[in-house]
């Protein structure tokens, strides 16, 4: 455990020196949060949105933000390129198994998208008096499965590619779909209906999320989904996962 615990910090170090990666998984959505809430039209209530704000039930995609660049694109490349330059295979020789980087690597990527997440909140309920969520125990539910979904897709891009670049080419298909279902790029008010329903099914679950943030509760059925994508893609990038 002690091992585990100077593996992470080191980790953790090593991630922080990444500005750029940082800076868009943690700060760009309460960054862009703050840019749109600068619009006043969407300051304002609308039927639309059943009496809220865009900016109130356009959160919990901001959440995905973080959540698909942490899940598809930080964590394989980073895992990817410890294996390219045979960090993982050195490791493999030592006391020190390799499960306990990859360990590491997942705790830091939980830790930075919490953070990203209270720093979202919180932001969003000084400046804008955004909404936190009706129901926090349903939303923290939402958010870890979610996650866990997410992360463990990235874990099979992981598990298959034999370098970082090879990891974020074979993720970038998923990583553009799960920004485009998650309403990133276009509010999924805006989107045909059948597209918004395939978006509630994809990790991480974004209307989960959205139910749990600006209506009370999610749909158990979304929350079973996720969990069941989560153990199906944890067990076979399992299976699937080389050290070298």
């Amino acid at each position: 455990m002690r091992t585990f615990g100077k593996i992470a910090v080191i980790e953790f170090k090593l991630a922080l020196r990444e500005i750029g990666t940082s800076f868009v998984a943690v700060l760009f959505p309460t960054v862009l949060l703050l840019a749109l809430g600068a619009v006043p039209a969407l300051r304002h209530h609308d039927a639309v949105f059943g009496g809220q704000r865009f900016i109130d039930v356009f959160c919990p995609s901001l959440v995905v933000i973080t959540l698909s660049f942490l899940g598809l694109n930080t964590l394989p490349q980073r895992l990817g390129g410890y294996r390219e330059k045979g960090v993982l295979r050195r490791l493999s020789t030592t006391p020190v198994h390799p499960a306990a980087l990859l360990g590491a690597q997942l705790l830091i990527n939980v830790v930075l998208a919490s953070a990203a997440v209270v720093l979202l909140m919180v932001t969003g309920r000084i400046v804008f008096d955004v909404r936190l969520p009706d129901n926090l125990f349903a939303f923290g539910a939402a958010f870890l499965l979610g996650m866990a979904a997410l992360f463990s897709l990235g874990l099979i891009g992981v598990a298959i590619a034999p370098t970082a670049k090879a990891a974020t080419g074979i993720l970038m298909p998923v990583f553009l779909l799960t920004m485009f279902f998650g309403g990133v790029y276009l509010p999924r008010y805006m989107l045909p209906n059948f597209l918004a329903r395939i978006g509630d099914f994809m990790p991480p679950g974004v209307q989960a999320l959205q139910d749990a943030w600006t209506g009370g509760s999610p749909q158990p059925l979304h929350l079973l989904v996720m969990a069941a994508i989560a153990l199906v893609t944890g067990l076979g990038a399992a299976k699937l996962f080389r050290w070298e």
